[in-house]
């Protein structure tokens, strides 16, 4: 039953999927081993989500992203807790400046849905979770840079948050004459799509800060008609919506299923901008996909697709300037 207060996106990401016996009985598999990785990276994923996996396959796509695995466990030469240096460039809770004009910020450090390659999985956010006080600084630290002129919500999932809450800091920052652009990285919209209210909508539109939203989706199989619906709203009130994906082997290691990818998002209103390479975060080894074979996959893509529709093969590395492609 619905709480009299929730919306229907606020209902979904509240009763996520959280016990694995319970995601394996949904999908018809064998739960006989739960790895013992749940316990420092829980699981969760939203049943709006678990709709789209194929039922009786332990190697569907959209699971794979998602269900812990005793492998997670096994350590693996040059993948670390921070794989991106972030401590270094967190010079305040909840902010942080990697690039010269744009800062990032923290807003929570929950999700809709846990992924299991996330190269923050084992972030610090407690400690950078937007107190008033720590908002405060950050304000501060972002009126006395005047080079900043993009602001990027990210997380966790800002779009968690609600309208209110997330507008709050959205006017605020709004008042700073240097800031021209606000970006927000969600995954929420694909894996609940019911999150893209018209409220929320109307409230983005009306900003005077040219707004961009990048969605993330990996897979083809994550966009159905609910996702394509909510998406193409966006494009109509005019919002620019971008989607950056990670290559994930097993997944979509496949030129074939990524130019599926790049065509059902721009059917959506979506245009492809990153094809991330993982970063190397502990407990994400078993999803690396070796350097020539993403070459290779991205010269078949190519071949595959008009350039609008090809992603930028980008990785992030420490202390770099910008990624690297």
């Amino acid at each position: 039953m619905m709480h009299p207060f929730h919306s229907v996106w606020q209902h979904e990401i509240s009763h996520a999927v959280t016990d694995i016996h319970e995601l394996c009985r949904l999908l018809n598999i064998s739960a006989e081993a739960v790895s013992p990785a749940i316990r420092s990276f829980p699981l969760r994923v939203p049943r709006s989500f678990i709709a789209r996996m194929e039922k009786g396959n332990p190697r569907d796509p959209l699971l794979l992203q998602v269900i812990p695995q005793l492998i997670e466990l096994q350590k693996t030469p040059g993948f670390s807790k921070d794989p991106l240096i972030e401590k270094t460039a967190n010079p305040i809770p909840g902010l942080l400046h990697k690039y010269t004009n744009r800062v990032l910020l923290t807003l929570t450090g929950g999700c809709a849905v846990n992924c299991r390659y996330c190269f923050r999985r084992h972030f610090s956010y407690e400690d950078n979770l937007p107190s008033k006080e720590n908002f405060q600084r950050a304000l501060s630290y972002i009126e006395k840079n005047t080079s900043i002129e993009e602001i990027i919500f990210s997380g966790g999932d800002p779009l968690i948050l609600k309208d209110e809450f997330l507008m709050r800091f959205v006017t605020t920052l709004e008042k700073i004459e240097h800031i021209s652009r606000l970006r927000i990285h969600t995954r929420v919209p694909i894996v609940v799509p019911s999150r893209l209210t018209k409220n929320f909508i109307r409230q983005i539109k009306k900003l005077k800060m040219d707004v961009v939203i990048v969605v993330h989706a990996n897979h083809p199989n994550e966009i159905d008609e609910t996702v394509t619906t909510a998406l193409r709203h966006l494009k109509m009130a005019g919002i620019t919506v971008l989607n950056q994906s990670v290559l994930l082997k097993d997944i979509n290691d496949n030129a074939e299923v990524l130019a599926q990818l790049s065509k059902k998002l721009f059917s959506a209103g979506v245009l492809p901008y990153y094809l991330h390479a993982l970063d190397k975060v502990d407990g994400s080894a078993h999803f690396e996909v070796p350097e020539d074979q993403a070459q290779a996959i991205m010269a078949s893509l190519k071949q595959q697709l008009p350039g609008f529709l090809v992603p930028k093969f980008a990785r992030e590395a420490p202390g770099e300037a910008s990624k690297i492609y």
